[in-house]
């Protein structure tokens, strides 16, 4: 998320603090509810660790587990899980609003700036239709996944259970959860016993590419249709980057790591691998079986998520681009730092150089600490937090085996994803505000 950050305290407290407090209580309460013997297959109270990794795993829609989502949890436990991450795709604040509005409740402008602040919209202007269009949106391509896995769920699991499967796997794809409930067949398998399934393998992967690239783009597109010139600078950066960012990795994927399977199969999981690497956390192929090299290139894709305003986490597919322009506007030499004819303000470049701080600083310094801690591979220990940081999900499968203090730090990471590192920052720091005078300029040699 990039919020503004000349937004002012009402009341005493920011929108920043308002949503990280929504996040937190609703983590909290799923962690009440998951512990209630009533949330487990054996009936027994859930220790409170395992309750609160999985609750915030949802909530902030990573995917990160400790215990096998269907051999583990009941169906009440299963309905609490993908509550919390639908609530947590679409937004603690948004849901709020969609209940005021829906109660009669008065929407004002405080009400407003925090959904604005939320989604990461450029204006506070129209949020309670944006609210009512984020809700049919996400109903709306929910129910079409559902109907489209229906046949391939129905066929292995039966009607009853294959109408759960299919809306479970719908919601957490869309989401960019991660969440599965393959269990059944094997704990922790994730999608890989439908590796060659082309039919389910695209269906997941357009739901998660639809929930990834954000509400602001869709909006975009059904305002303005095909109409690739009428879209904002936002969106165009959007779909290009993301098109680049499915492209480039799955043709490595295809040439570096799947070479042993068929043609159909290796076309499939590259893309596979390359759309769910950046956020959603699904896997079709073992990836312990991944070349260094590749496991390396799924870390730098875990940290760069997806778009903002979407249900995905990650610094976000923007942040990368406004980087990357920047650069070009340094090799170029050119003064400003523009796309698509049009140019981009001084302050974003600035945030997006923060965001890429932040989250490597965290990454690798809490990679590094695990590491010590659970005496595991450094790249390892990467992978993990990478996947915490980036809300993804995937994982070499150490997550269950890791000890409290990593475990603390993977949940930290994933609410750190979730809320944005910025949204953060403005909450515990206050505004400096904007002052007249400035020092004295000095240069400094940089390169």
């Amino acid at each position: 998320m990039l919020p503004n950050i000349k937004r002012k305290k009402r009341k005493g407290i920011t929108s920043f603090q308002v949503i990280i407090l929504s996040f937190f209580v609703l983590i909290m309460l799923g962690t009440c509810l998951l512990m209630l013997p009533i949330s487990s297959n054996s009936h027994t109270v859930t220790p409170f660790v395992d309750a609160l990794f999985t609750a915030t795993s949802a909530t902030c829609v990573t995917g990160l587990i400790v215990q096998d989502t269907a051999t583990y949890w009941s169906l009440f436990g299963q309905i609490v899980i993908i509550s919390l991450i639908q609530i947590g795709g679409m937004g603690v604040i948004t849901i709020g609003m969609a209940v005021m509005r829906a109660s009669g409740m008065k929407i004002g402008l405080s009400h407003r700036s925090t959904m604005q602040d939320s989604i990461a919209a450029p204006h506070v202007g129209g949020m309670v239709r944006l609210t009512g269009f984020i809700l049919k949106t996400t109903v709306l391509i929910e129910l079409i996944g559902a109907l489209l896995l229906f046949p391939v769920f129905c066929k292995d699991f039966g009607i009853l259970k294959g109408i759960w499967y299919s809306l479970f796997h719908s919601i957490s794809a869309f989401c960019n959860a991660g969440f599965d409930l393959m269990g059944t067949r094997e704990q922790f398998s994730s999608l890989t016993s439908y590796g060659s399934n082309i039919y389910l393998n695209i269906i997941i992967m357009l739901l998660i590419i639809s929930g990834g690239i954000g509400f602001l783009v869709w909006d975009d597109i059904k305002t303005n249709k095909f109409r690739f010139k009428r879209y904002s600078l936002q969106t165009k950066i959007v779909l290009l980057t993301s098109l680049v960012l499915i492209v480039l990795p799955a043709v490595y994927f295809f040439f570096a790591e799947y070479a042993d399977l068929n043609m159909s199969d290796r076309i499939i999981s590259s893309f596979f691998q390359s759309v769910t690497t950046r956020t959603a956390g699904f896997n079709s192929q073992d990836l312990s079986q991944m070349n260094e090299s590749g496991t390396a290139i799924m870390v730098i894709l875990m940290l760069i998520g997806g778009s903002p305003g979407s249900t995905a986490g990650g610094m976000k597919t923007v942040t990368i681009a406004v980087l990357f322009l920047s650069a070009i506007t340094v090799f170029s030499r050119r003064r400003d730092v523009q796309s698509f004819k049009r140019r981009i303000a001084d302050d974003m470049v600035r945030n997006a150089g923060a965001i890429l701080f932040m989250y490597f600083a965290l990454t690798f310094i809490s990679g590094i600490v695990i590491s010590r801690i659970e005496h595991l591979p450094l790249l390892t220990c990467l992978f993990e937090t990478s996947s915490g940081i980036g809300t993804v999900g995937l994982t070499l499968g150490i997550t269950p085996k890791l000890a409290l203090a990593s475990r603390a730090i993977l949940m930290v990471l994933m609410f750190f994803g979730r809320v944005g590192g910025l949204t953060l920052i403005y909450a515990a720091l206050p505004s400096q505000g904007s002052k007249n005078s400035r020092l004295p300029l000095e240069n400094i040699s940089l390169g």
